[in-house]
Parts: structure tokens; sequence; C-alpha cells
């Protein structure tokens, strides 16, 4: 049987040299071979073999992202295009979309390695930016957002679906997001959250000053577009918190959701079920101290109910 290549993502600037050598030690054993790219050749110092972004989109069977949510919604872009599973490694604060924590990288792979394990399906928003003669193509995974910036005024957009005028935003900011994305920007500006088992997106703005003032919910077949209006001197767009390009009057920007754009690992999907619902609550305290205790890895538990009991 021929070994997995597996494929490693690290984040830019965090230490994550422990959950490098317990791959490293995987990949020792012969249960599959790990691969790098070339732009985390420097962080990794030669203890991973590396090879260039086709290769390693081409090859790998597995992705690991060794960061937040952040690295991990990276690496599920980087691999749309042949989206095969990823397994996110929490390094960051707190962490919607990964699921384990580094000292469960170890058993993790065991699991893998024994097939022991559910794929998760994530939509994404697929968007092409027209302007000044030019066409730009993203993919978005949490949200795409048109964003003002410090200092040139407000957000002005009409939204048409399907072709049909709807309505127009201003605002400081115009958020598109998938249900995943829904608990992100779009839940902090008092957007509704979204089932992942629903197909759809959802527009929110952010600070309306006119226009439309409240959340709407599209359907999956529904595309729809975003044309700058006149008084929208400079704002960012942004594809999952990243700053990717600038719009202004003349802009426009047509979506649509892409089904079953990345498969995410998930070794325990209830449990990770009820430790995001207890994150997102943190969001708005007060949390009961029996929910708390969701967020402390199960090694850790273990061990405080061993320290009980001696």
């Amino acid at each position: 049987m021929e070994q997995p290549v597996v494929g490693l993502v690290v984040h830019p600037t965090k230490n994550v040299q422990d959950s490098v050598l317990t791959l490293q030690r995987w990949n020792a054993s012969g249960l599959g071979r790990l691969v790098a790219r070339r732009a985390d050749a420097q962080r990794l110092g030669g203890i991973v073999d590396v090879i260039g972004d086709d290769d390693f989109i081409e090859q790998v069977d597995l992705v690991v992202a060794l960061g937040g949510d952040g690295t991990m919604l990276g690496a599920m872009r980087l691999v749309a295009k042949r989206p095969v599973p990823v397994l996110g490694v929490n390094y960051g604060n707190v962490g919607f979309l990964v699921e384990i924590e580094p000292p469960e990288l170890e058993v993790a792979l065991e699991r893998l390695s024994a097939g022991q394990y559910q794929l998760e399906p994530h939509h994404a928003l697929e968007a092409r930016l027209s302007w000044s003669g030019a066409r730009t193509d993203y993919l978005a995974f949490n949200d795409l957002t048109i964003v003002r910036r410090p200092g040139a005024g407000q957000v002005s957009a009409d939204l048409s679906v399907g072709g049909l005028g709807y309505g127009y935003y201003r605002a400081d900011a115009i958020v598109a997001a998938t249900p995943a994305g829904s608990t992100a920007y779009n839940y902090a500006a008092g957007g509704p959250v979204l089932s992942p088992a629903l197909s759809g997106s959802v527009v929110t703005p952010v600070a309306p000053m006119a226009g439309i003032d409240r959340s709407v919910v599209l359907a999956a077949r529904e595309r729809y577009r975003f044309d700058i209006a006149e008084g929208t001197r400079s704002a960012a767009l942004e594809v999952d918190g990243l700053v990717v390009g600038e719009v202004a009057t003349g802009a426009q920007i047509d979506v649509r959701l892409r089904k079953d754009a990345g498969s995410v690992v998930r070794l325990d999907a209830e449990r990770h079920g009820r430790t995001g619902r207890v994150k997102l609550s943190l969001l708005d305290l007060p949390v009961r101290p029996d929910q708390l205790i969701e967020l402390i890895p199960q090694d850790l538990r273990q061990k405080l109910d061993r320290e009980v009991e001696d």
C-alpha cells in the first residue's frame, strides 16, 4: 500500500516546534511521508522534505495546519482546487475551526493512520472582482468583507440578487459569510449564526448609516453582486480576514456559494461541536463553570481527575 503524503502548513510566527517534532517522528515510523512548501522551509529548519507549491497541491493526501483558524483557512484555500482533508492543530487563541491541541497530535496521527476519523465538508464563497478592466477571483471559507479605510468615508454599495436590485448599503463594512464563517465577523456585527447544515450565506452591514440595516440570508443557488456605488473613495477587500485588494466607485463583486469546497478532519465531531458552542458563548459571557470544562484539553482533564483521585 502506498504511503500517504501529508503536507505541513505552519503559522508564520508562532513556535510550533513540538508539533513539528511529533510529525517528524510519525514520518520516521514509515506510516507516511511528510512534506512542506518552500515558503515554510526556513521555519522548519531542514527537518522536513520541501517541495514546490504546485507539487504540494498535486501530491498531498492530507494537510496538517499548525496555527489558529487563520492558518487552517489558508491551508484550505491552498488546496481548494483539489480539496484534500485538513487537520488543524490549535496554536491560536480561541480557534473555532481547529479541533485538537498540540499534546493531542500524536494520538490524532495514530487515529488517522487507523482510519478512525470523519470528514466534514465546508462551503466557500467564490467572488469575482471586476474593476478598471481587470478581473480577479477569490475564495473565502469564512467571509468576504468590503471595509472602509480610516479617513476615507463609508462603504456604499448596491446589492442585486439574481440580476434584480435588492437594495443598497451605506456602512462601515459589508460582510458576506458562509455558515462556518457566520460565527466570526458576521456574528460580531450582530448577524445570525447559520447552522453548519445549511447551504447558503448571509450578508450583514457593519454600523449601517442608511439603506439595508440588517442581515440578508441567501440560498445556495442565488448569485448576488455588490456594485460599489458613488461615494466610496477607498475600501479594502478582505478574504477570511486578509486584505487582498482595494475597491472604489465602479467596482463590481459577483458572489456565489461553492458547496463542499473544502474538507476538514474531525476526530470527535460531537466534542468539537460542544466546544465550539461554549467558545461562542464566551463572546457573550457569562458562562457557567460546567461549560468552561469543555475548553480544557482531554489529556489535561484526565490528569486533573487522577490528581483528585490521589
